[in-house]
């Protein structure tokens, strides 16, 4: 099993990341003294495949476990989810000793994180995520989050694990769509910490051409812990992006977070919006950083080795991207601070990106 510590004082937690370790979440629990209830929060791809494994791994480790599914996809993380799932909490007995178990993708893991950070004002959660994304970011750094109609995960707290499980041959069952949208954040990782990973990506993209064999499998841990690595030490530094060095995860996200909103819900997954966030990145650091054009090819291939979008889907309202944009979140004071690379591995958070150059960054994703 290959472990990733994260250092966070009182909140400090590990990663465990090995092949067919779903079963073991129940000793793992009992491991970090975690008592009372158990309320397994999945949603309907990822419940009717593992929710049974991780409920009897709990029973068998002493715990009473309730699942709790809800219909799949972004369009119902929100508070009206939240509060139906909260209401079946309660009914089942849960109380401020339970705590919550996180079972999927990267919504899964926002939801069920959020909803432990709110219950009875708090209660410990574990998270076991099942999507390439999930696995690689999303479940690791303690953010937690709902949408709303302004915005994507505008709703949310700081709310750190006290583990997290990782399983990668639960990725088998993914569609190839889902496996490589995942892996832009691989991708956006390599290229704020650790470029001599792009060519383990560059490899990992023609196996995976290939479906997931025995050896793609087993090479999965230590690809997945890598990319763990990274983001816990960032995480370590600024957990709760104060300083402006968490903000680098941000890589690709701020424009990609627009255009993804200004499509129609699901004809771009989050990794593909991802991609197309970090080609316009990639623009603006050769405009305002220096980034050299070899680098800047370095990282493309990559992507286009992946078949990640590199253009922008027909029908995209380039006014209401750059509106959606122009209003993430990530900005404070009505400043843009956007994360640009001076080099691969080499990231700084710039006040000097214009809406100008956010609008030249969409118009250039219009071909490639």
């Amino acid at each position: 099993m290959a472990n990733v510590s994260l250092a966070l004082g009182s909140k400090s937690y590990d990663v465990h990341v090995s092949n067919g370790s779903l079963e073991s979440i129940g000793y793992l629990c009992s491991s970090v003294r975690l008592e009372g209830k158990a309320a397994v929060i999945t949603d309907s791809n990822v419940g009717p495949l593992y929710a049974e494994r991780v409920r009897r791994s709990l029973e068998d480790s002493g715990y009473t476990a309730s699942v709790h599914v809800f219909t799949a996809g972004e369009a119902h993380k929100n508070l009206t989810t939240v509060e139906g799932i909260v209401n079946e909490m309660v009914q089942a007995g849960h109380d401020r000793t339970s705590f919550v178990v996180a079972l999927g993708g990267g919504v899964v893991g926002d939801m069920a994180g959020f909803i432990a950070s709110i219950y009875y004002r708090g209660i410990p959660f574990v998270q076991i995520p099942t999507s390439v994304m999930a696995q690689v970011d999303s479940s690791v750094g303690g953010k937690t989050a709902v949408d709303i109609a302004a915005g994507k995960n505008l709703i949310g707290a700081f709310h750190q694990p006290r583990l997290v499980l990782i399983d990668p041959t639960t990725l088998t069952t993914l569609s190839p769509r889902l496996v490589r949208e995942g892996m832009a954040e691989m991708v956006k990782h390599a290229a704020i910490r650790k470029p001599a990973m792009l060519h383990t990506l560059r490899e990992l993209a023609d196996e995976i051409d290939l479906g997931f064999t025995l050896a793609t499998i087993e090479r999965l841990p230590d690809i997945i812990a890598s990319n763990i690595a990274i983001k816990a030490r960032i995480v370590e530094e600024d957990e709760k992006e104060t300083l402006g060095i968490r903000a680098f995860l941000n890589l690709g996200h701020t424009i990609g977070h627009g255009i993804e909103a200004a499509l129609p819900y699901g004809e771009l997954l989050h990794g593909e919006a991802v991609s197309l966030g970090l080609r316009a990145a990639l623009f603006l650091s050769r405009r305002h950083a220096g980034l050299s054009a070899g680098e800047e090819r370095d990282v493309l291939e990559v992507l286009r080795a992946l078949e990640l979008p590199l253009t922008l889907p027909s029908g995209v309202d380039m006014d209401r991207a750059l509106a959606l944009t122009a209003s993430d979140k990530k900005f404070q004071n009505g400043s843009i601070r956007f994360v640009l690379l001076r080099h691969l591995g080499a990231p700084l958070l710039s006040k000097d990106i214009t809406k100008q150059d956010l609008a030249d960054a969409l118009h250039e994703l219009k071909s490639y």
